[in-house]
């Protein structure tokens, strides 16, 4: 018998508050969160139903949903629902009123979770041991066996302290009864304590006071208890082990839980690339060479974890993993086969399970079940099967819940002839009701079905659970499930506390020994290709933003004036650059180029216009969010509010330059971000070398187009306002526009952050620090080009190149940089980039007049 009874009431209620007053809940048998059967508003919700009140009513309450909705779109939180079209970049759903527990319910209900977890678990460790319980007839061998997620290569394999499941976590609902039950297992990659930490930071910046006066139990010693389990696991380095996240990669639909957990515990963000197996042992692969890996904390499938001993077809894993794992040289979080542990058939045996294994009743029951593979189970089935909800037995993913009582006769009859043919991969589950909860929707509060996703972590004795979790809410109220890939929205999870709460931190105790370091090479390739692009993409959007500013200001000041000569001159510079193909037209008049440079800047399908170039600079930056700070992505996140909210392409020109404005003030505080507060590191160089290259090869082509021709008079003044350096000319001669001045100032003056020669010597320095063989005497092949290159531009002389005859002499000058500058880049990319599957490296994302090479890629 269960001891999970449902939460006694206050003998006297709180009355009702303003904001509580008008919420409906539905009523008709089923358990409210919020207030009981008699519209009595639930004890434990009385702090927070008086701290709204005094908030100011519902517009404040409506104030600070938005708030917290501009925090989770400045924090970056999304969640890849598959098929939605905002994709990557769809943002979190968090509703501003929190669900609260009150703390003695939660105990229990932490008690049960905790005992349910240690079941699995030794019931896993029977399985991939001696496996008694099939021997002795408690476990159907189908039920195992069949079960994909049994890895027969996992069999016998030992883990560190003989315990395989050290995360878990349940799906918990309550039903009318007000009874708490778990609706499924989560064993193999739990995921959502990242968005249930998330969701608490949030809310508790944005209901600030209500948050203390409720005295909400911390998450802090969750994840305080998840920290010491894995350094307690590393077979070696306990002192300091090497700790690596390991993801799926950034079309995950949790990625963004992934890079959060590793930037909040300090663990390495890796994709399966960036690990290899040598002598039976795992290795992070840097730019500085191997590094030794003690622990793995997963965030991938079982199977899809090695492609040499579980699925060949995988990309995503580890070749070899499984043997490092038998060897005992490192240690997997969770263990490969604990997906067994989250098989529905379990479900229904649980109870007699925790009674032979235990010796204990089971203290959190599960939704009724019955599983088909057991021939009791199918004939209850088949004799309700108008009434139930059939899932897949063997997990989430191999197909839909059917809900019995949304059947026609004829799908209830081909249902039923499916079960009969395959029975062990069906179960059966009551229709339960789920609860309801208030959310603030439409300016009022509404009720909508929810779900709870608690967590547990293995400590050294026992299991230690979060004080809250994941509380999820139905998208619409007539939806019978919850379900985030289907439009669903979350909640903090409020457990409240019997006192004053007490403060716990991540950080280490003062006094602790440290020991100090001051660099890193622990940078994998794929993130040095990442920053790369990033900061080449941040730069080509920049170049790109002020080419078209410079246009649009001169047709938006006097159209009449910009013909002839500027107009040609504007028309070379856009088709060198690649914004317009060498067999398009030019524009003949003002009004044809106007509309190219609003197709420019407002066509999403142009692969070379800015709005293509700021979703190749967002994709980058997502794919290393770990690396980046809090401000640097809120700029990421400005640049995309900017690009959604831009008017329609009819905008004439007043309202472009405006936008065009905006994204470059947000671009240069982009670039700040990454001079002003970026360590010093090989990830900073990468990033600064893919910015420095890339305006070395705008500025080439800038000067090719403007100023390597016959008649170059009438480009000096656009030339001057593209690169952003006509204050610096004028301050030195005034007004009088030369050539050779010009010239000096955008191609050899190393005090100018705009000209080549600055880039050639910031490119020459990076070059020189990136990471290399420690016995290598000579310069590296990068380092000679580099070096080359920037003799060859310090030994220029502007008077010289801008004779009489400068034309062709300059033009053949420029063409020869743009080529070495591109092999450059080449020769960077094989040497540090070049191990990807699929790489940027050929990524110019240009339409360049130049032979195609390594760095002339299209999306």
């Amino acid at each position: 018998m269960s001891v999970m009874a449902r939460p006694e009431l206050s003998a006297s209620p709180p009355p009702p508050t303003t904001l509580i007053a008008a919420y409906q809940a539905p009523g008709m048998g089923g358990w409210d969160e919020l207030v009981d059967a008699d519209g009595a508003l639930r004890s434990h919700w009385g702090t927070l139903a008086t701290q709204l009140d005094r908030l100011g009513g519902a517009n404040e309450l409506a104030r600070r949903g938005d708030h917290a909705q501009r925090l989770i779109r400045e924090n970056g939180v999304t969640y890849n629902v598959y098929g939605d079209p905002r994709g990557l970049d769809r943002p979190w759903q968090l509703d501003i009123l929190p669900q609260v527990i009150a703390g003695a319910e939660w105990d229990k209900v932490a008690a049960g979770l905790a005992q349910r977890a240690h079941l699995l678990d030794l019931i896993l460790a029977d399985c991939y041991g001696p496996q008694r319980l099939l021997h002795d007839g408690m476990l159907p061998p189908a039920a195992v066996f069949a079960h994909p997620g049994f890895l027969r290569p996992c069999h016998e394999l030992q883990v560190p302290g003989g315990r395989r499941l050290h995360f878990y976590a349940a799906d918990l609902v309550r039903g009318g009864d007000g009874q708490w039950r778990v609706l499924a297992d989560r064993a193999q990659a739990p995921s959502g304590a990242g968005y249930a930490l998330e969701n608490r930071i949030v809310l508790s910046r944005a209901l600030p006071e209500v948050y203390r006066e409720c005295q909400v139990r911390r998450l802090a010693s969750f994840f305080a208890a998840t920290r010491d389990t894995l350094i307690r696991l590393a077979p070696r380095h306990r002192d300091n082990p090497r700790i690596v996240l390991l993801t799926p990669g950034p079309y995950n639909e949790s990625y963004f839980e992934h890079a959060y957990l590793a930037r909040y515990l300090g663990y390495t963000l890796v994709e399966g690339g960036d690990l290899t197996v040598r002598d039976d042992s795992v290795f992070l692969k840097t730019l500085g060479g191997l590094h030794p890996v003690d622990v793995i904390l997963r965030r991938l499938d079982d199977d899809f974890s090695d492609p040499l001993e579980l699925r060949n077809e995988s990309t995503l894993g580890v070749a070899g993993l499984v043997q490092a794992a038998r060897s005992g040289n490192v240690a997997i979080v969770n263990a490969l086969g604990s997906g067994l542990a989250q098989n529905s058939a379990l479900m229904p045996l649980l109870p007699r399970l925790c009674r032979h294994i235990l010796s204990e009743e089971l203290l959190l029951p599960s939704v009724e079940s019955m599983w088909c593979g057991d021939a009791e189970g199918m004939s209850r089935t088949l004799g309700h099967l108008d009434s139930l909800v059939i899932k897949p037995a063997f997990g989430p993913g191999r197909g839909e819940p059917r809900f019995g009582n949304q059947l026609s006769e004829a799908e209830l009859a081909e249902l039923a002839t499916r079960i009969r043919a395959r029975p062990f991969a069906y179960l059966a589950q009551e229709q339960i009701r789920f609860s309801t909860t208030p959310v603030w929707s439409g300016g009022a509060l509404q009720p909508r079905s929810m779900a709870l996703r608690a967590f547990a972590v293995a400590t050294s004795d026992a299991y230690a659970v979060m004080p809250g979790g994941l509380t999820r809410i139905s998208a619409d109220p007539a939806l019978p499930m919850v379900s985030m890939q289907r439009g669903g929205g979350s909640k903090d999870t409020w457990v409240l506390a019997d006192g004053p709460v007490e403060h716990i931190s991540l950080l280490r105790p003062v006094g602790a020994a440290v020991e100090l370091r001051r660099g890193s090479i622990d940078l994998p390739s794929r993130v040095a290709d990442n920053l790369f692009w990033l900061g080449r993409y941040a730069e080509r959007a920049e170049d790109c933003a002020r080419l078209l500013r410079a246009a649009v200001l001169r047709l938006a000041d006097d159209p009449g004036s910009f013909a002839g000569r500027e107009l040609a001159g504007l028309t070379a510079t856009l088709r060198r650059v690649g914004l317009l193909a060498a067999d398009e037209p030019s524009p003949a008049n003002p009004s044809e180029i106007e509309e190219q440079l609003l197709t420019l800047l407002h066509d999403e399908e142009l692969d070379c216009g800015m709005p293509a170039n700021l979703h190749r600079l967002h994709h980058a930056a997502f794919a290393v969010r770990d690396r980046l700070s809090n401000d640097t992505w809120r700029v990421v996140n400005r640049l995309d509010r900017e690009l959604e909210s831009r008017p329609p392409m009819a905008t004439r020109l007043g309202d472009a330059l405006s936008l065009l404005n905006r994204l470059i003030a947000n671009l240069a505080a982009l670039a700040g971000m990454g001079m002003e507060n970026t360590t010093r590191g090989p990830g900073w160089r990468f990033l600064d070398l893919g910015r420095r290259l890339e305006r070395a090869m705008f500025t080439a082509d800038l000067l090719r187009a403007l100023l390597a021709v016959e008649d170059s008079d009438s480009g000096l003044d656009l030339l001057l306002d593209i690169a952003d350096s006509g204050l610096t000319y004028r301050s030195r001669y005034l007004t009088n526009l030369q050539p050779a001045a010009v010239l000096d100032l955008l191609l050899t003056d190393v005090t100018n952050p705009r000209s080549l020669a600055f880039q050639l010597q910031s490119i020459f320095d990076h070059v020189a620090h990136l990471p290399r063989e420690l016995d290598r005497a000579l310069p590296s092949p990068e380092e000679r080009l580099a070096l080359a290159i920037d003799t060859s531009l310090r030994l220029a002389d502007p008077l010289e190149l801008a004779g009489t005859d400068h034309g062709n002499r300059l033009a053949e000058f420029l063409d020869r940089l743009s080529e070495d500058l591109v092999l450059l880049s080449d020769g960077i990319t094989r040497t540090y980039l070049s191990h990807l599957v699929s790489s940027r490296a050929s990524d110019n994302g240009r339409i360049r007049e130049t032979p195609d090479s390594a760095s002339a890629k299209a999306d």
